[in-house]
């Protein structure tokens, strides 16, 4: 289970190292989207170097962006506003964490299980992007990864969460249980 679970740790750094590069890459895409066409509308259209495709990098490279920041920052939970777990005990806070990070491994599962039929059927069709005719089946190839990936990572990480939880709360018992031991020991002594 530990050779896994650092196998998709580091897969999920990797991918997670991966959208960075692709949140730069559209923002380069954009800024050259636009000073192209700025110069073609300054120019009357004597200076044409836009290119065809900058809509579409855009549009996929934010759903690799997404896709692929998801199951690192899964890990790195959400948000607990203080006031309303505040009352509940630990317990009730790690099975309330481990039931959130179950819908994203569902919500993961569910998209993979999608986009994999997707990919046959447009194979069948021949289904390509619009403008720069690349084959959707590899698109959806790669979600399909990203999405496997944050099932397998939010499952491990509520395995360990409740595990972890679980060894803590036995250890505290023995640890309280010697701890009583020793304070009968010392009690007896005195007397």
């Amino acid at each position: 289970m530990t050779v896994l679970k650092n196998f998709i740790n580091r897969i999920s750094y990797a991918m997670h190292a991966c959208s960075g590069v692709l949140l730069i890459g559209m923002m380069l895409v954009t800024l050259v989207d636009v000073v192209t066409r700025t110069l073609y509308g300054l120019s009357d259209g004597a200076i044409a170097f836009t290119f065809i495709g900058g809509v579409e990098l855009i549009k996929y490279g934010l759903l690799f962006t997404v896709l692929f920041t998801l199951p690192q920052s899964v890990g790195d939970s959400q948000v607990i506003v203080d006031l309303f777990t505040e009352q509940m005990s630990e317990r009730t806070k790690v099975y309330l964490e481990s039931f959130y990070l179950l819908g994203f491994a569902l919500l993961g599962a569910g998209m993979t299980y999608r986009f994999y039929l997707a990919i046959e059927g447009s194979i069948l069709s021949g289904e390509t992007t619009q403008d720069l005719m690349i084959p959707m089946p590899w698109i959806y190839r790669v979600v399909v990864f990203a999405t496997t990936v944050l099932t397998l990572r939010c499952l491990i990480i509520t395995w360990d969460l409740i595990q972890n939880h679980h060894h803590h709360v036995e250890e505290g018992k023995s640890n309280m249980t010697s701890s009583q031991d020793k304070s009968h020991h010392q009690h007896k002594e005195v007397l």
